[in-house]
């Protein structure tokens, strides 16, 4: 067995779509995987085109990213349209072409990610690779360089390495034999004190203030914690403490609560054995927000006109702490129940009299009345009171 699959035919056809006379432009929308993705392809394409560059559609604001793009040298730009024109095709890494607005206009040659595929949204490119059964796609790309005979450098392989390791959680996620194969294969080629700095890079100095406001607004909630931090120039800072508490032995889950400009947002995290929180942020945040997420990672996102002028921090904690449900459909008026059993004893009747013998009383339903013999006297049956005269009738005294 093969450490990695095979891939000449597949490796050929991505070949004989580089031409030397064009100008490539990756696009990607920037984190680990994706930069290391990004880093990857341009070195396989970089001797067989004219030109290939790297682009991104968002701003990189987390630090780790921050120092992995500075620390392994990964040069990008944001995407405009006067940088797009400059290039003949494009390619995108570790997403498809409906993931992101900025890919609309553009028409994408190659694709290679490893996210599921949705059928409202089929991809439509020259060469395509989707694996959703990986945990990354630096797997991917690790593939294709082993295949290639190209030897990962120093900084190539530790960008790979942090692109899997952040992507499969550390191997904590769902995860393939081949991420494994791969981050081991890159072992031997990547920085490890340069990956140890990168992975260390969590967090800026001045969000230090953001921990000490959430440290001081703790609320608990059963397992869990909920924590308001007020306004934040970036819901990243959201996402740090909601994962700093989940390293408290006590803490099974937690929210941390922001608002960023007009938005209120809400970041939930657990040890995924309780509670399911994308169901859970759903409940309590659906009607009034987009919210929803995993069974241990959930996020919700409501505008700041929601709360109507009231406490932000308790208006979502008393959301958090309110029993919700599903609302139901209204069930089906059922048919007339003595009408369908008179026509259930009658048929019942008819075929027991066919077959002689007697049919069995139905639970619940009283027997049909025997027929009196000729000329015997028939007792009186007294007459149904009115709605009117039972209400003037005396009431008897005596009781209680």
């Amino acid at each position: 067995m093969s450490y990695f699959r095979k891939l000449e035919t597949k490796l050929t056809h991505l070949q004989e779509l580089f031409d030397r006379a064009e100008r490539w432009l990756i696009v990607i929308n920037a984190d680990p995987d994706a930069m290391a993705s990004a880093l990857a392809l341009k070195r396989i394409m970089i001797h067989r085109v004219d030109d290939v560059a790297i682009a991104r559609v968002n701003e990189i604001t987390r630090p780790d990213n921050l120092a992995m793009a500075r620390y392994l040298r990964i040069p990008m730009v944001k995407l405009t349209p006067t940088l797009s024109a400059q290039f003949d095709r494009f390619a995108v890494v570790d997403s498809q072409p409906h993931h992101h607005p900025s890919f609309k206009d553009l028409h994408f040659s190659l694709v290679i990610d490893h996210h599921p595929l949705v059928e409202e949204h089929p991809v439509v490119a020259d060469f395509k690779e989707i694996r959703n059964e990986y945990g990354a796609t630096s797997t991917i790309m690790t593939e294709y360089l082993y295949n290639l005979g190209i030897r990962p450098g120093k900084l190539l392989a530790t960008a790979l390495q942090f692109g899997i390791k952040t992507d499969t959680a550390s191997f904590e996620r769902a995860f393939h034999d081949v991420d494994m194969r791969a981050y081991r294969y890159l072992t031997k080629f990547a920085d490890h004190a340069l990956l140890s700095r990168i992975v260390r890079s969590e967090f800026r100095l001045h969000w230090l203030d953001y921990f000490s406001r959430a440290f001081i607004s703790m609320h608990k909630l059963g397992t869990g914690q909920y924590v308001y931090v007020g306004e934040v120039e970036n819901p990243d800072i959201l996402v740090v403490i909601a994962d700093f508490f989940m390293r408290v032995h006590e803490i099974r889950w937690a929210a941390v609560c922001g608002v960023y400009h007009d938005t209120i947002v809400v970041i939930l995290r657990g040890d995924g054995m309780g509670r399911d929180l994308g169901r859970y942020a759903s409940l309590q945040f659906g009607d009034v927000g987009s919210a929803g997420g995993h069974r241990a990672m959930a996020r919700a996102e409501i505008p700041l006109s929601a709360a109507e002028g009231r406490n932000v921090e308790f208006f979502i904690y008393k959301r958090l702490l309110a029993p919700r449900k599903k609302v139901r459909a209204k069930a089906e008026p059922k048919p007339d129940a003595r009408a369908e059993g008179g026509q259930t004893v009658r048929a019942e009747a008819g075929a027991a009299q066919k077959a002689g013998q007697k049919p069995e009383p139905q639970p619940g339903r009283k027997a049909p009345a025997k027929a009196l013999p000729a000329g015997a006297p028939v007792a009186p049956v007294a007459p149904a009171k009115t709605p009117a005269a039972a209400a003037s009738a005396p009431v008897p005294t005596g009781g209680k």
